[in-house]
């Protein structure tokens, strides 16, 4: 820092700041020695050379305000509060640790304590602490949230689309890039096609700073400026930070290959606990110099001992229960109100559409719930492509109502923090093709929080789109998906087929703490039928007999669930009694209807609009085969679509979906068998 820069900090705020970097990197020091001794099981990323950054960051910071980071954590996580023992037993895999155990040295959860989790993915942090900063707006708290993320991350679509929409909402959000040089192995001057990342605000209405990183009291000041300014409404700053990581990317990787040792022992000298300390005569008088000098000495005998002690205490905590590895999955249930029995009768003077059945339960969700916010892609004035959100803009404005840029991983991610603080976002995504561009926040993020948190953190997160082949709308607009994220473990799978279930389903999907994935069969919007009114709600995993029958049971979903019964009152003229299944929900699927179904008539067939390889007709086919095969008369059969991309011409496209024909054929076959 130059001698004639305006200096404000105490001797007390120097300690400080001065105990915090020795404690971060004591700690990490002592990771290292156990990481040696195999004490750590997994990665050890140590934040050794970068202490100033966490330190005068997090100075700043209150336990309301919010963290997010990346898979070099350590640093934010002490700096935030999290005591040394706590870590250290998270990195030994013990019960004790900051997760549990569940997360080792990539995956550190303290919400308590503000610290919203790291992450071993180079990106989400920045979209989550936008969802955070979107949570602080709508809930008009003062609080900030922080994004810490490396160079690499720079060059990530993440890091542009989290600027973008941190800079058009305002949002109080801090950025700080720890530029250490090197992403993993690769140096920033050959990866950033720009060499300053703090002049990239710009590009995005974002002020932006480059500062010495190692200089922990021009980061305490800068960081200071940026909070106050974004707790007054001021919006973003971006802050890069360079500095330099002296010990390698993670623990017992060679570190020689890429850079080397007269580089390393330069940087060294740089060291920012050492450079606090030469910088004391500059910053205070020569007596109060001196004697801030003893006491850094006091605090380092100190923070010594107390790492000594956090090292005892995590060697002797016990190892986690291998029966809690199956818990917090997805959240604890909550009672469904006896208003809505799981078959509710419909009341036939009241017959709405599935579109209106869907906006009248979200407009009922958001009027009893302020924490309910929707982003998407013209679903604000416009009202959504297929009138998802018609009219709640006038009713609830745009913060609520919120019209987003082209960027689905980007406000996905920022859904995913702003569930992880306080609020409830509905993301709109038009077609569900769309959702695939979003896919790793989803599948690593949002399905995985909950668990990785120990259930500390919910994920009420609903994610909706329309599925399915019809109106010519070729292969980016027609797909459906649901067997892939049926996969997900933490993931509710939701495709409903008539306007009763739409509604039913979609308002349990709002009063959820689980993250649902609600999709839409764009050929069954318009479909009409009775839908109860007011509070109607639908729980997840129960099924729905459509029409009862003895000679066979036919499993769809939803489009085909109308082909299907078309196809089953043909073959009633016939004489042939068939019952209709429809589960409704693919994760949670309801076995023990379909079971029940079988043992009752012997036969099985699954219609499902997509390919047949790996998805829901296999799933069901697989555990019918399983604990109802004694009760089959014939082989289970499958009619699924074609194993192509979808076509845009009519002929084409009718040619690779079941139609109502093939359906009472295959029916007739099985019969015969």
């Amino acid at each position: 820092m130059p001698p004639n820069e305006e200096v404000t900090n105490t001797a007390d705020e120097l300690s400080r700041l001065h105990r915090m970097m020795r404690t971060i990197r004591q700690t990490e020091e002592e990771l290292a020695r156990c990481h040696q001794r195999g004490l750590v099981h997994g990665a050890c990323h140590t934040y050794v050379g970068q202490e100033a950054i966490a330190a005068g960051v997090c100075a700043h910071l209150t336990k309301e305000d919010v963290v997010f980071s990346t898979h070099r954590g350590h640093g934010h996580a002490l700096a935030k509060g999290l005591p040394p023992r706590e870590l250290m037993a998270e990195l030994f895999g013990r019960a004790t640790g900051c997760s549990r155990g569940r997360g080792g040295s990539m995956h550190l959860f303290a919400p308590e304590i503000g610290l919203m989790g790291t992450s071993g993915i180079v990106g989400p942090c920045i979209l989550q602490a936008c969802g955070g900063g979107y949570s602080l707006k709508l809930l008009r708290s003062r609080n900030v949230a922080v994004a810490f993320f490396g160079d690499g991350a720079v060059n990530n679509g993440a890091f542009h689309e989290g600027l973008n929409m941190a800079g058009i909402w305002k949002l109080p959000v801090l950025f700080i890039c720890e530029n250490n040089q090197y992403a993993t192995e690769v140096p920033f001057s050959y990866s950033g096609g720009g060499q300053g990342v703090g002049r990239r605000g710009e590009m995005y209405g974002v002020p932006g700073l480059e500062i010495d990183g190692n200089d922990v009291i021009a980061v305490q000041r800068a960081a200071g400026e940026a909070i106050e300014r974004a707790r007054d409404g001021g919006g973003p700053t971006l802050i890069e930070c360079k500095t330099y990581r002296t010990r390698p990317h993670a623990e017992g990787m060679g570190d020689f290959t890429y850079r080397t040792r007269e580089e390393v022992d330069a940087w060294k000298l740089r060291c920012p606990i050492r450079r606090l300390r030469a910088e004391l005569p500059i910053v205070l008088s020569a007596t109060e110099a001196d004697d801030l000098a003893k006491k850094f000495d006091a605090i380092d005998e100190e923070v010594r001992e107390s790492v000594e002690e956090a090292l005892k205490f995590a060697e002797a905590c016990p190892l986690p229960d291998p029966r809690t590895a199956f818990e917090h999955v997805y959240a604890l249930p909550r009672a469904t109100p006896s208003a809505s029995p799981p078959f509710p009768v419909p009341v036939p003077e009241r017959v709405i559409s599935f579109s209106q059945a869907t906006l009248e339960a979200l407009s009922e969700a958001m009027a009893r719930d302020p924490r309910i916010f929707v982003m998407g892609e013209g679903i604000g004035k416009r009202g959504g492509n297929f009138v998802t959100t018609k009219g709640l803009y006038d009713r609830f404005g745009p913060e609520r109502l919120c019209d987003t840029p082209i960027c689905e991983r980007g406000f996905v991610g920022l859904a995913c923090g702003a569930a992880m603080t306080g609020t409830r976002p509905v993301i709109d995504f038009m077609f569900a093709d769309f959702v695939l561009d979003g896919f790793g926040e989803i599948v690593n993020q949002i399905a995985k929080m909950q668990y990785m948190s120990s259930g500390r953190l919910t994920m009420p997160v609903l994610l909706r789109g329309c599925i399915g082949v019809g109106h010519s709308a070729a292969t980016h607009h027609s797909g459906s998906y649901y067997s892939i994220f049926g996969q997900v473990p933490g993931l509710r799978v939701v495709v409903p087929s008539d306007p009763a279930d739409a509604k039913g389903l979609l308002t349990h999907a709002l009063r959820s703490d689980d993250p649902v994935l609600f999709l839409e069969h764009r050929e069954v919007l318009q479909a009409k039928g009775p839908v109860p009114e007011g509070d109607h709600e639908v729980p997840f995993g129960l099924a729905r007999v459509v029409r009862e029958g003895r000679d066979a049971t036919v499993v769809a979903l939803a489009r085909m669930v109308h082909l299907a019964r078309s196809a089953c009152d043909q073959l009633e003229q016939e004489g042939a009694s068939i019952e209709l299944i429809d589960p409704r929900t693919i994760s949670p699927l309801d076995h023990e209807a379909i079971l029940k179904s079988v043992a009752k008539t012997g036969r099985l067939l699954i219609v499902d609009e997509p390919a047949a390889p790996f998805g829901l007709g296999a799933e069901v086919a697989a555990r019918v085969a399983d604990a109802g095969f004694n009760d089959l008369d014939a082989p289970i059969r499958r009619l699924n679509g074609a194993f192509c991309p979808t076509p845009y011409s009519p002929p084409l496209e009718a040619a690779v979906v079941p139609q109502p024909a093939d359906i009472v054929r295959a029916i007739r076959q099985l019969l015969l068998e």
